[in-house]
């Protein structure tokens, strides 16, 4: 029942905001640490930190939750929402930037993050044409490695991984309360690789392995989509993409074509675990497979 939930919160969470009826849509908090919250909703989980200082938040879903999201942080808070993390540019992240910008929050991202924003892009895995973000949505501040951020008696740093989901992507690790949002690049199923912004099946691995070697056994993990994480979680992650890469490579050098690679199915022992209605055994054996063949 568990994984069907999660597989259902993945499929509607991949979905354009205007096919979904976002009015219906409940933001949950979840206290993850001293200090740190997860906030599901639609779209991509939304780290949250509070403090003396100010409300610090990961990622901000679709524009027409903002007043939900707003309204959820200002339960657990009263400070203004000074600073928004996008780990990436799709809009299930990004959404509510304008929103909360115009609201005096300072947006800041991964330089790749901008330069997709500002011009038209095209998801091929959805088939899907975004057109340029509205200035006020852009991030104001930009960064091409890593920034730190000490705000609500912590130290939050976002690191630049390159090449994984995306080519902008952002892990955001709470030093001192022991959480690390992952946006897209761990997520409770099969992985969303978007070759079209940049990503690879190799970077989400080398991702996770940084990640793995920053943090310890007590660390929490938010996820880009899906439940709350632990490190056993995010091992076994890592070992289901490592096995799935390396076999689908032994297949490619083989000469194998991607119809069959496929019908080999190198991902049969995982499937029960980590396919879902978005990204689906064949689709991420596809992804894999295109993803070497670019090396």
């Amino acid at each position: 029942m568990r994984r069907g939930l999660i597989a259902l919160a993945l499929s509607v969470a991949s979905l354009p905001a205007r096919a979904q009826n976002l009015d219906t849509v409940t933001i949950r908090t979840a206290r993850v640490a001293d200090g740190v919250y997860m906030l599901t909703g639609a779209g991509g989980n939304i780290g949250l930190s509070v403090g003396q200082d100010a409300a610090f938040l990961v990622d901000d879903q679709y524009a027409p939750l903002t007043p939900k999201i707003v309204a959820a942080v200002a339960a657990i808070s009263p400070k203004p929402i000074r600073f928004v993390l996008n780990t990436h540019w799709h809009f299930d992240h990004t959404g509510g930037n304008e929103n909360i910008g115009r609201e005096g929050a300072l947006i800041v991202a991964h330089d790749n993050v901008r330069r997709r924003m500002s011009t038209g892009q095209l998801i091929e895995l959805l088939r899907r044409q975004e057109p340029p973000s509205p200035p006020g949505a852009l991030p104001v501040v930009t960064f091409t490695d890593a920034v730190t951020f000490h705000i609500n008696g912590d130290d939050v740093a976002a690191i630049h991984v390159a090449r994984a989901h995306t080519d902008g992507d952002a892990i955001v690790h709470f030093r001192k309360a022991n959480v690390v949002h992952m946006g897209d690049v761990f997520v409770r199923g099969y992985p969303f690789v978007d070759l079209s912004s940049g990503g690879s099946i190799d970077g989400v691995i080398s991702a996770v392995g940084r990640v793995l070697a920053l943090t310890n056994d007590s660390t929490r993990f938010i996820p880009g989509h899906g439940t709350l994480s632990n490190r056993a979680g995010l091992e076994a992650y890592r070992t289901m993409l490592v096995t799935i890469r390396d076999r689908v490579q032994r297949l490619l050098g083989a000469g194998t074509s991607l119809k069959d690679a496929i019908a080999a199915r190198p991902t049969a022992e995982f499937d029960a675990t980590w396919s879902n209605a978005f990204i689906t055994p064949d689709r991420f054996v596809e992804a894999v497979y295109t993803s070497l063949s670019r090396r």
